[in-house]
């Protein structure tokens, strides 16, 4: 197993992870925003607009509203990645990766609205009557490429399992665990009957569940968020300026002295803001393609407004805490991950900047010859106490006060097999002392920073319940409809069958290589979507121009934008 996920974490840094997929998305959010001329700051009050349903028309085909559309794409892109990755990217790349996360996110809302124009047009008329569109379906219809649309379905349903469903349930039940001390067994079996009675009745139904359970854990995170900030209020202006600071000096450091500056502010923030709105990944057309709208562009300005409010607003709320509470740069006693922790083979002098700075070049790989040999060998730990003269590394940061200790919390006492600066899984004893956090964790001690004092991590572990549910909801459409596309109508129930049964089972095992495959099947979507939209650029632009006249034919007292 360790060899297959090393396999494919090598094959997601040639695709997913690598530079060239990034630019390639960027490089069609900055095409379609200079060839529509900036749609989404001319558009933006019309999206709010179409979303309340002033363009509607009596007869409009479809099986949802325009809002009940908005929230099942949002159920699916506002995820672990609000909270988890926004902590994750600041981590690694210090408060300039916020700001790249936004630029992201302003591109994200140009490719959104092309990727749904196009595909609710060649949206089709499944067999038992239902609405079925997406990607897959502009590929067939209009592109004539059935090999590509095949491909595209593929990676559609193998990362409804690795993006939807297994890591979701992962995250609840180890949240839940974690601060409540709820079995996961239990907790999965609970949310999978739940899951399986709400994705049984289709679109419909999973519309009706996603426009209620939306808008009720943005508000619930809203309150914990703006309890945060206002609590420390006099940190509010200083965490906007170093944003914007960083961006320009490049000499933000996350931890303080371990953190990247420029590249890795640019390369988190990009990459944590792709992997949050799914611009350009072909899934939101799949939930939009449902909506009842005559007019695809109108649908478009609907899809306008995901990546605003999943990353420019509820993103940069997660950002706000993590800076203005200041937790972002801080040590905090915790539990070590193993993949996190590293043993450095010679202690490091904390108080010799100098030496600092080649360590934060190390670890960033910049440093051909290491001046920072890994330890291989034996730990010696008696009472829990290491008696080696080294340097363990845990999160990017020199940890202080570390300590051992065996599986029933007992100090631990005897050696410890260390090869390359890595120590094996750990699974009879652990690690624990002072270091920086990230991800998860790092979000739930900001949120204890306010008025609710440790209560404030409850709203975190309710955020990432109700975030990371209906994601999988949405995700359980989205590969429905590649089924419908692949096998027919009469498949799909098979395939929620499973869907569930690995929702369930995953809230208990171990999903890390379920993570590195979906990095590789994300890709396999994105990269076909992001081909068939730059192919029909003109018929987009057309479509843009058609809405426009027809728009100011039904409303000639109102100005409307040139397309």
């Amino acid at each position: 197993m360790e060899k297959l996920n090393e396999i494919l974490s090598l094959i997601d840094s040639y695709v997913g992870g690598s530079q060239w997929f990034v630019f390639l998305l960027l490089g069609t959010g900055l095409f379609f925003t200079i060839y529509l001329k900036f749609p989404q700051f001319r558009y933006l009050k019309h999206s709010l607009r179409i979303v309340r349903g002033k363009f509607d028309k009596e007869g409009d085909e479809g099986d949802t509203s325009h809002f009940q559309a908005l929230t099942t794409a949002l159920s699916g892109t506002v995820g672990t990645g609000n909270i988890a990755g926004v902590a994750l990217a600041i981590h690694l790349g210090g408060p300039a990766a916020l700001f790249w996360m936004l630029v992201t996110a302003m591109l994200g809302m140009t490719t959104k609205f092309v990727e749904v124009t196009l595909s609710h047009k060649y949206r089709e008329k499944a067999s038992d009557g239902s609405i079925a569109g997406g990607p897959m379906f502009y590929m067939k219809n209009r592109l004539n490429m059935r090999w590509l649309a095949v491909i595209f379905a593929i990676a559609t349903i193998l990362s409804s399992f690795g993006t939807g469903s297994l890591p979701q349930i992962n995250s609840i039940s180890n949240s839940l665990f974690a601060t409540w001390g709820i079995n996961k067994i239990l907790s999965g079996a609970i949310l999978a009957v739940l899951l399986g009675l709400v994705i049984i009745g289709g679109i419909k139904r999973i519309a009706k569940v996603t426009s209620k359970l939306v808008p009720a854990m943005a508000l619930i995170y809203f309150i914990g968020a703006f309890a945060v900030i206002l609590y420390n209020y006099e940190n509010i202006i200083p965490s906007f300026i170093s944003i914007f600071r960083d961006v320009f000096t490049g000499t933000a450091a996350a931890g303080g002295f371990l953190g990247a500056g420029f590249s890795f502010a640019f390369n988190r923030g990009v990459n944590r803001g792709l992997f949050s709105n799914e611009a350009g990944q072909g899934s939101a057309p799949i939930a939009h393609a449902a909506a009842r709208a005559h007019e695809p562009v109108s649908e478009g300005l609907v899809a306008l407004l995901e990546p605003f409010i999943d990353t420019i607003i509820i993103c940069s709320l997660t950002g706000l805490v993590l800076l203005s509470s200041g937790v972002w740069n801080k040590k905090f006693e915790n539990r070590f991950q193993a993949a996190d922790l590293e043993i450095l083979a010679h202690p490091v002098d904390q108080s010799n900047k100098a030496e600092l700075k080649d360590l934060r070049k190390d670890l960033n790989g910049r440093e051909n010859d290491s001046e920072f040999p890994r330890f291989s060998g034996d730990l010696t730990v008696k009472d829990g106490a290491i008696q080696n003269n080294l340097t363990i590394i845990h999160a990017r940061s020199i940890a202080d006060h570390v300590k051992v200790y065996t599986r029933d919390n007992e100090l631990y006492t005897g050696k410890i097999e260390v090869a390359d600066g890595k120590v094996p899984e750990l699974s009879d004893y652990y690690f624990r002392g002072r270091s920086l956090l990230h991800s998860a964790p790092l979000t739930t001690v900001a949120f204890t920073k306010s008025w609710f004092g440790r209560y404030g991590s409850y709203i975190v572990s309710i955020g990432l319940l109700l975030f990371a549910f209906s994601t999988a909801i949405s995700w359980s459409y989205y590969g429905g409809r590649a089924m419908t596309y692949l096998f027919g109508v009469h498949t799909v129930i098979y395939y929620r069958i499973i869907y569930v049964i690995g929702f369930f089972l995953a809230s208990f095992v171990d999903t890390t290589i379920v993570w590195t495959f979906s990095g590789i099947t994300i890709a396999m979507m994105t990269i076909p979507n992001l081909i068939g939209i730059l192919l029909l650029r003109k018929e987009m632009k057309s479509e843009v121009k058609n809405f426009w006249v027809e728009y100011a034919s039904r409303f000639p007292g109102e100005k409307v934008p040139k397309g």
